[in-house]
């Protein structure tokens, strides 16, 4: 094939042209290609070369051809003409070349012979191969006397068979006289001959029917040999000996295989013991593929012989006396095999092509070529034709050299025939494959696009993609030989459309075909493993990622099948649901999403869990009075391990039916060592956990009682603590009846005073944990020591602990004491400590109480101060004394203090602590605050902490974005309380900040907000500390002026709630009360008021601190109405005449614009109004009934002699005779007698069209201006 590169201009790609100048076309098997398409005759079917027949059947020897026309047949038997019309007993198959012998009554042997079947029509004759007809034969056995044989125990003994010759060769086998096999092993064996040989006899071997059997294949008949008698004598046996080789016989042997063949090869030893075969190839390996040993390794087999299975092939033979080798030299030979064989030829007229034979064998083939059927040679001369041994070479063929070509290559094993056509035609060119295709591939898969074509000469194959594009053979395109178009992993961007063109020197013809490349199908969420509890439920979730136009279908399968028709799986579209799982449900779920064009599947395995079985067959071993073994059998673990077994004992003496913890022990133990106490009736159980929980508890172990013995331990938890001044108690946790170890179980109380008594007070307690011990002194320190016995002896020797006796409130009061003020909020206070024998007790610490019995300044009122006190733990000798108030007279007194209550009182100091800051001012007020000037009012701090020396006034402007001005400060004698500020901004809002002052410094800030301008109401105060109420009504007086549309309300306001209200309503009207907040103001415009309406208002107070609702007067406010001055001249005659002839001429204008509508098309104006509809049309408004306003800016220029406001009002007093009032912009509204009184309000159009043009609605302005 060559490749010719063409530069096609404009598209700027490589156009990759295919052409096969030299190769012979294949001839398509599409019937409508077929269809008139002349075609010399081919062998489509022929019986084998070597046909064997039974002798009771036909023979059928077949032979079909192909061609256009249809070809006729005819035959040769042993090289001449066969005749087939004349035999009566031969039938030759309509249509076909098939002949059928009918050799019933007649000689088979007269048909035997070479037959071969020509087929011919008028471009050629077709040869098929010599075909060898032989008859099957099965020939008796020769007659033969069998003596009897007498061999000697260990001996080697060969039974000949010698079959019949057949044709085919028979199969033989041995059996008795009840048409048993004889059994066949390492030392008995049959060769490949029939023979059956025996490396060494035994006795068991004697028997007289050994019989060898002949089984004809094609006749299906078994003949036999006489039976062969055979003795074993045990008389002087044969001893061990080393091998040697029955068959084949010396150390060396040949053996030659046709390639392609079976190679057998064997080696069959004597010898004593019997001896074990192994095999080898010298200077090489045997195939494992190809390689099978039979026979208990006696016959090598080789399948499918080549030339690499030749070589010297090494058998040996072992017994425990030694070996022996044979070496089999193989050769491989080969019949003649196709190297190449011929093609068929379909050529253009002028072509130029070749058939090629090319053929290998040992010995290397003859080559003989025939034309027709007759050998190329005796054929007519054609200097076209050239032969080259193997090769005919063919050179501008012309129509009518139509011919069929045989070559035919032998050697001594055999030949090799084949036919091929040289069709000579001219045919324009052909695309086979189906138009219209739609090809659909998935992302990065190979998409492979058909362009099957047919013509001669062969058509070049062009592609091109979305009609334009020019596809080359570069990556990812790849143009195969056969046209299609593959793209290694096709991407979205290669979706299109797809055009083949085929071409060749007679036409050109194309093909259209379509790709889509769809997404992959993704498994975004995969179902994970899963364990879940029998009965519970389980849910593998399946997220699929898929085209939009592809519709993929889920299917769910557990251990690769589908799942079972149970109603408890449940399958939606993302999930697979396993409600009440059971253990038949583990295994593993996959989920695969499916589509028309691929899949995805994932999986996930689900494991069923249970708290495992309890332990069965408990059993007690290794008893002792403090050991003993248990052991059990786990039951099912139920697919989750056994992580631990919980051994548990009930006390049937002293506590039955309460099971204990004794133990926990390992998951892989099955028995366990439990330690005992004595006098204890056990009974135990065992319980398994795994990760699920515990199972139930197995069944109860065998009971066992232990001995009673002496107690282990004693009590626990001693301790002793008087609760009286002259008694000692001793409590105790006493032993279970577990611990006590036998019966009689009591406690042996011991005590002694401390350092004071050497001998112990001893006594004895049963059934208690507490002994009192009276007459004792007031808290001493005591030795305690409590013992456990029972009826078999004491317990251990019990620990000493040391417990006290009981207290009494302390003797004597703390001495000496002093205190030093550190400054006016902290003193620190000493004391003497008291004797440690007054305590008469625990020392707790002391405790301090203390009193502010009066403030130093003499203004100040005085109050009862409650006692306060501070205790200090432990032996203190000292403490500090904090939050006290400055300037004051404080008194103390200091206690001792034990566990049972306080001493006597130390005497009473006083002291006094010096001035401090002072507090806030009790209250800061603005009163009468003016345009450029502010009054400020304030009161003395609750809290003067000393002499009072002044007042510190700060105060800055806040601006409307809240930020502070610069800060000014003033200062004030002690006795000043008010102040005016005065050269102040107007409607500003200042911030002041005042403080009260000691000579300790300032104190804490009060803080205010208010306006310089009388509208604007003061913030309310923010203090500091506890906020004062302002004191008098919250409002003043409430002040109400009615404007055009609404209602200005002004009030006095002196409260500081955070929300003030204004509420309003219709007079006498049933309606809710409307509410607007108005916080920091003392005035509030209402807008939206109807005209001559009468409305109730009033101003309200309140916020979350205080629920009251702070409410004044209702007072009364008429909104004055719109006067009407459309009245007038909308009721005048003239104007009423002047309106209907503007509306007779804009219908003429109308009609006229309408036919030449209709001659012209569309005017300018319009055309532009259709494509740019004016956005800025409004609908009619819903709440008043007007029209929406037309926003232009020339439009909203006034008309000349006419005063718009800032509000968007007419005033009375303006333009009482402009036109405005007929314009845009009003509010359409009715008098009180209903009459219209609202301006005329017309849609208007806007075009930019001609500059500055627009087109507009009519009205009566517009219409009258139009004529100035």
């Amino acid at each position: 094939m060559d490749r010719i590169w063409k530069w096609v201009s404009g598209f700027g790609a490589v156009l990759l042209l295919l052409s096969h100048v030299t190769s012979g076309l294949e001839v398509p098997l599409d019937p409508k290609v077929l269809e008139g398409l002349p075609q010399p005759p081919t062998i489509t079917q022929q019986s084998p070369k070597d046909y064997i027949f039974d002798p009771r059947e036909n023979i059928v020897i077949r032979c079909e051809a192909k061609g256009k026309p249809h070809p006729s047949f005819s035959w040769t038997r042993n090289g001449s003409h066969f005749d087939v019309e004349e035999d009566p007993k031969v039938l030759m198959s309509p249509g076909s070349g098939t002949l059928t012998i009918d050799i019933s009554g007649e000689k088979a042997e007269a048909y035997e012979g070479m037959y071969q079947c020509r087929a011919q029509n008028q471009h050629g004759t077709a040869l098929s191969n010599k075909i060898f007809i032989r008859q099957s034969r099965s020939p008796l056995w020769s007659k033969e006397v069998n003596e009897p044989i007498m061999v000697q125990t260990g001996i080697s003994l060969v039974l000949h068979c010698r079959p019949p010759t057949g044709l085919p060769p028979p199969v033989i086998f041995w059996m008795d006289n009840n048409f048993q096999k004889l059994p066949l092993d390492r030392r008995v064996s049959q060769a490949l001959n029939g023979d059956l040989y025996f490396s060494n006899v035994l006795p068991e071997d004697t028997r007289s029917d050994y019989i060898c059997y002949a089984r004809f294949p094609h006749t299906q008949t078994i003949q036999q040999k006489q039976p062969i008698s055979v003795t074993v004598m045990n008389s002087s046996p044969e001893g061990d000996r080393r091998p040697g080789f029955m068959l084949p016989l010396g150390s060396t042997s040949t053996k030659m295989v046709l390639r392609g063949q079976t190679l057998a090869l064997e080696c069959i030893a004597e010898g004593l013991p019997t001896p074990s075969i192994s095999w080898h190839k010298i200077g090489g390996e045997l195939q494992s593929g190809r390689t099978v040993f039979y026979n208990f390794n006696k016959t090598l087999m080789i399948s499918n012989v080549n030339e690499g299975d030749a070589g010297d092939y090494r058998c040996t033979a072992t017994n425990k006396l030694g070996s022996v080798h044979h070496i089999i030299k193989v050769t491989v030979k080969a019949a003649p095999f196709w190297v190449s064989a011929p093609r068929n030829l379909i050529l253009a007229p002028n072509e130029t092509d070749s058939l090629t034979c090319r053929v290998d064998g040992d010995p290397k083939p003859n080559i003989s070529w025939f034309v027709n059927g007759i050998p190329i040679e005796n054929d007519p001369k054609d200097h076209s034709r050239k032969v080259e041994d193997d090769t005919v070479i063919l050179s501008n063929v012309q129509t009518g050299t139509s011919a069929v070509y045989q070559c035919n290559a032998s050697n001594e094993y055999g030949y090799l025939l084949a036919n091929a056509f040289v069709s000579v035609l001219a045919q324009r060119p052909r695309v086979l494959t189906p138009p219209n295709q739609v090809y659909r591939v998935i992302t990065n898969n190979p998409a492979l696009l058909d362009c099957s074509s047919f013509g001669s000469p062969i058509p070049t194959i062009t592609w091109f993609k979305d009609f334009q594009v020019s596809v080359r053979n570069a990556d990812p395109y790849v143009i195969h030989e056969n046209g299609s178009l593959e793209i290694n992993m096709a991407q979205p961007l290669h979706s299109g459309n797809y055009t083949c063109i085929a071409t060749n020197n007679l036409g050109r013809e194309e093909n259209h075909v379509s790709l889509e490349v769809k997404e992959p199908t993704r498994i975004l969420k995969q179902p994970e493993y899963r364990m879940v509890q029998r009965g519970m439920s389980v849910v593998f979730e399946c997220q699929v990622k898929h085209d939009s136009t592809l519709t993929p279908t889920m299917t769910w399968l557990k251990d690769s099948v589908e799942l079972p028709p149970d109603e408890r799986f449940v399958v939606s579209k993302e999930s697979l649901i396993i409600n009440d799982v059971i253990d038949d449900d583990k295994g593993t779920y996959t989920c695969i999403a499916n589509t028309i064009l691929d899949q995805d599947s994932a999986s996930a395995t689900l494991t069923v869990v249970e708290v495992p079985d309890p332990p069965t067959d408990l059993e007690l071993t290794d008893q002792t009075d403090r050991s003993i073994q248990l052991t059990w059998t786990p039951g099912d673990e139920h697919n989750s391990p056994v992580q631990s077994f919980l051994i548990q004992y009930e006390d049937l003496l002293h506590q039955p039916g309460v099971w204990v913890n004794l133990t926990e022990v390992p998951g892989s133990s099955i028995t366990a060592q439990l330690l005992l106490s004595p006098y204890v009736y056990y009974s135990f159980r065992v319980q398994a956990r795994n990760q699920v929980g515990y199972s139930q508890p197995s069944d109860s172990s065998a009971k066992y009682l232990t001995n009673p013995a002496p107690p282990d331990e004693n009590p626990s938890n001693v301790q002793g603590v008087g609760t009286k001044p002259d008694n000692l108690v001793i409590t105790w946790t006493p032993l279970t009846g577990f611990q006590s170890n036998g019966p009689g179980l009591k406690y042996k109380v011991h005590w002694r005073q401390k350092d004071v008594e050497k001998d112990w007070s001893s006594v004895n307690v049963t059934n208690s944990s507490h002994f009192i011990v009276t007459g004792t002194q007031t808290y001493v320190p005591y030795e305690i020591k409590v013992q456990a016995f029972n009826d078999y002896n004491h317990g251990p020797e019990p620990e000493v602990v040391i417990g006290y006796s009981g207290e009494d409130v302390p003797l004597s009061a703390p001495d000496d004491v002093q205190v030093k003020v550190h400054n006016s909020t902290l003193a620190e206070v000493h004391w003497e400590p008291v004797p440690t024998q007054s305590v008469r007790g625990k020392l707790q610490g002391y405790k301090l109480y203390y009193r502010r019995e009066r403030g130093l300044h003499g203004t100040e009122e005085e109050f009862d101060q409650q006692e306060q006190h501070l205790t200090f733990n432990g032996n203190r000798s000292e403490g500090m004394l904090p939050g006290l108030q400055p300037y004051s007279v404080y008194s103390l007194y200091i206690k001792v203090l034990n566990s049972k209550g306080e001493g006597p009182p130390s005497p009473i100091l006083t002291f006094e602590t010096p001035e401090g800051v002072p507090g806030p001012p009790s209250f800061l007020r603005v009163i009468n605050p003016g345009l450029n000037s502010l009054t400020l009012n304030w009161g003395p701090p609750v809290n003067n902490y000393g002499r009072l020396t002044g007042y510190t006034l700060n105060f800055q402007p806040v601006n409307t974005t809240n930020e502070l001005g610069p800060l000014r400060k003033f200062s004030f004698k002690a006795n000043e309380t008010t102040f005016t500020l005065s050269s102040l901004n107007s409607s500003v809002l200042y911030k002041f900040y005042l403080s009260a002052t000691t000579v300790r410094g300032p104190g804490p800030n009060i803080t205010e907000e208010a306006y310089t301008a009388m509208d604007i109401a003061f913030i309310q105060p923010t203090v500091e500390t506890d906020k004062v109420p302002p004191v008098g009504p919250v409002f003043g007086t409430v002040n109400a002026s009615a404007i055009e549309g609404g209602a200005v309300i002004s009030w006095e306001y002196f409260g500081h709630h955070k929300n003030v209200f204004v509420e309003y309503n219709v007079e006498n009207s049933e309606e809710d009360w409307k509410r607007e907040l108005v916080n920091g103001t003392h005035s509030h415009t209402i807008k939206g008021l109807k005209p001559g309406t009468t409305y109730r208002v009033c101003v309200l107070a309140r916020d979350g601190a205080d629920q009251t609702v702070h409410k004044t007067n209702e007072v009364s406010v008429t909104v004055p109405a719109v006067p009407n001055r459309q009245i007038d001249i909308a009721t005048q005659g003239w104007f009423i005449g002047l309106m209907c002839a503007i509306a007779l001429l804009i219908l003429v204008l109308l009609i006229v614009c309408f036919i030449k509508r209709n001659k012209g098309g569309k005017y300018p104006v319009k055309e532009k109004e259709d494509a740019h509809q004016d956005p800025e049309i409004q609908p009619m408004k819903e709440d008043d009934g007007t029209f929406g306003e037309y926003s232009d800016t020339e439009d909203h220029k006034p008309l000349k002699g006419s005063r718009t406001p800032s509000n968007g009002t007419v005033r009375r007093d303006e333009s009482d005779d402009s036109l405005v009032d007929y314009g845009e912009g009003g509010d359409g509204q009715f008098n009180e007698d209903g009459s219209f009184i609202g301006q005329y309000s017309g849609k208007k159009e806007k075009d930019t069209h001609e500059g500055n043009e627009s087109s507009e609605a009519p009205s009566p302005v517009n219409a009258m201006n139009s004529f100035v």
